[in-house]
């Protein structure tokens, strides 16, 4: 998948208005995921992707493996992204439904083994993201 393959199915399928937006949603999902894997597990996903999309799993915290819980991922994407949380939690399961298809699902379940099984939700096709933040 090419760099502006991805970016459009991010556009698409997340319903954003502009290319922009969808790189936004885009890097804020993947460096957030990246914090949150550790070792070599981001650079191998990244190895997968083309550059510009690889860029964002190659950040100076990648592979940190810095713990947090599904709630907390979505509310960094939100930080990160600059949009309100219930947006953010679309935009990022959008975000990994197309890295899903872009990289092998050798690689995927590398990531998953990683994760909390909390996270499942964000990987699972069909699954709403289910957001469990209270406020």
């Amino acid at each position: 998948m090419q760099h502006d393959e991805f970016i459009g199915q991010v556009q698409n399928r997340a319903h954003l208005s502009s290319r922009g937006d969808a790189e936004v949603a885009t890097r804020a999902t993947l460096e957030t995921l990246a914090e949150r894997l550790a070792g070599d597990e981001p650079l191998n996903a990244a190895a997968q992707l083309p550059k510009g999309i690889a860029d964002y799993l190659q950040h100076e915290y990648a592979g940190m493996g810095t713990r947090f819980s599904l709630d907390e991922f979505f509310q960094r994407v939100s930080q990160r992204e600059g949009v309100e949380l219930p947006n953010a939690v679309h935009h990022a399961r959008v975000v990994i439904e197309v890295l899903r298809e872009a990289i092998s699902s050798g690689e995927i379940d590398d990531i998953r083994s990683q994760l909390p099984s909390e996270y499942d939700p964000l990987f699972e096709a069909g699954s709403q993201g289910r957001m469990r933040v209270n406020n």
